[in-house]
């Protein structure tokens, strides 16, 4: 079901998730749907759109999907960073589409997580994957891009049309 998508400014965003339990792999499929079916409906209208994190409709465990060529479900994700090499994006966000925000994000990074069936996994992450991995996984932190704006003037708006993509929406 397509849920509502938490915007900025709403306090929820920036609450700290908790762990996914074994025993809830259960009612984590609804949660996934639920992710994919707001993924695939903010596409549809803004014409962009790689991950979600499930703070972002107000589900607060550490659970994370993404498509892009087929869907990943990333449950209790956490990231380890390769070395300190650094790239300056410009990250957006489903929760304040049509504003873009300057921020500096690990060129590479391993995440290590859960399948859906609970069994361990790792990959290895470079450039536009390894930032949009970043961005979801604050969202599990109660953390926002434009916390981590690189400086006070690091922000743009860019006006969102459903017949016009706003960059690498995520």
């Amino acid at each position: 079901m397509v849920k509502e998508i938490l915007l900025l400014g709403d306090p929820k965003l920036y609450q700290i998730s908790s762990v996914v339990e074994k025993e809830e792999t259960g009612t984590i499929k609804e949660v996934v749907d639920d992710l994919h079916d707001t993924l695939m409906a903010f596409r549809k209208s803004y014409g962009a759109g790689r991950a979600i994190a499930a703070p972002q409709i107000g589900v607060f465990k550490r659970l994370i999907y993404m498509h892009i060529d087929e869907p990943v479900v990333f449950i209790n994700p956490v990231l380890h960073f390769e070395d300190d090499e650094l790239m300056e994006v410009l990250d957006d966000c489903m929760s304040f589409p049509g504003l873009l925000v300057k921020v500096m994000r690990y060129k590479r990074c391993t995440i290590q997580y859960k399948d859906m069936d609970f069994n361990d996994n790792q990959l290895e992450l470079e450039g536009d994957l390894s930032e949009l991995l970043q961005h979801e996984y604050d969202h599990l932190n109660g953390i926002l891009a434009t916390m981590r704006a690189v400086d006070d003037k690091a922000l743009y708006f860019s006006r969102p049309k459903a017949e016009n993509a706003c960059g690498n929406m995520c």
